[in-house]
């Protein structure tokens, strides 16, 4: 393959509106993505509807069609898949890159199958692929995951849902509903405040009704086979447990953009250096796109706000290979 214009790490909602600008424009690209198309959504719980309403998902003015104002799993996937195949993007499935490296004048990117040459890279590689850890003994047994998928696996068992945010408090919903016994372990002392405005009453009613048990100030401090024990505000409990869904949230892997040599801020947020102007990080043709911007702060960007993102990036790339062009 001829050296690239452009080389999109991942295959999400942002990185596809990269790919789709870059081919509008002119550009030479690929997008390389680990997994399926949108692979982030795809792990998404199967029932998962929007917070945002269909408009705020389309990317590149394509219309998104959805039997409700809010979207679910299921039709984004149809949506983008088919942005993807109608559009003959070039993209590579299952394809992860695993080092990028700056030489003189471009880059070389190598995957899992492949290596590539470069003139401009652009991550937009999400957050959703390294879940935060409890860190306490028994995290590593087989009924624990912190990925949920399917209520219908839960039906009957005695689940512990760690966590306050929307993904916890669907899934404590859902499983209750299909006849999970459900227990919630929340760290803070309330349901967290972005949980979804029509969810939060149906969580509080089943809370205050004593359908699905709720510690609050409470942490886990062990998993065992068949129990799990808690830190609370009342001192330690031991409760009987099959599984626990642990959805603590998720962290982008800093140590893939440092390695590549982007800087990150050394507070707590870890937020990569980027001008906001252009989208290019202290690492010249290197961009960044979607939420991975936001660093520690995953709920800042999402694909309403960062599908601008794409023209960015073109914008600036096209402008600099005219600058080359007419020295």
């Amino acid at each position: 393959m001829d050296k690239l214009d452009l080389l999109i790490v991942g295959g999400g909602p942002i990185g596809i509106a990269c790919g789709l600008e870059a081919q509008k424009r002119g550009l030479s690209y690929l997008i390389l993505e680990k997994g399926p198309i949108v692979n982030s959504l795809f792990n998404y719980p199967v029932n998962m509807q929007f917070f945002s309403s269909s408009e705020r998902l389309e990317i590149d003015d394509i219309p998104f069609i959805s039997n409700e104002a809010k979207p679910k799993r299921n039709e984004s996937l149809e949506y983008y898949r088919r942005i993807v195949t109608s559009n003959k993007l070039n993209i590579r499935l299952f394809e992860k890159v695993e080092t990028i490296v700056k030489r003189i004048n471009d880059f070389e990117v190598v995957s899992s199958k492949n290596t590539y040459y470069a003139n401009n890279v652009t991550i937009a590689t999400g957050f959703y692929d390294l879940p935060n850890l409890l860190e306490v003994p028994g995290e590593d047994l087989p009924k624990v995951s912190h990925y949920y998928k399917d209520p219908h696996f839960y039906a009957g068992q005695k689940l512990a849902v760690v966590g306050a945010s929307n993904s916890a408090i669907d899934a404590a919903l859902e499983c209750w509903r299909k006849g999970a016994e459900v227990t919630l372990i929340i760290r803070g002392p309330e349901v967290g405040k972005r949980v979804k405005y029509w969810v939060r009453p149906d969580i509080m009613n089943r809370i205050e009704e004593g359908s699905i048990k709720a510690y609050y100030n409470s942490t886990v401090k062990e998993i065992r086979e068949k129990e799990i024990v808690l830190e609370t505000a009342e001192g330690k409990v031991i409760l009987e447990n099959d599984f626990v869904l642990a959805l603590t949230g998720y962290t982008p892997n800093f140590e893939f953009l440092e390695n590549i040599g982007i800087e990150l801020s050394k507070d707590d947020k870890k937020l990569p250096h980027y001008n906001p102007e252009t989208m290019e990080t202290n690492v010249k043709g290197v961009y960044l796109a979607g939420v991975i911007c936001g660093g520690m702060e995953t709920h800042k960007w999402f694909i309403e706000n960062s599908r601008i993102h794409a023209k960015i990036i073109i914008n600036d790339i096209l402008r600099k290979n005219k600058s080359i062009t007419t020295k």
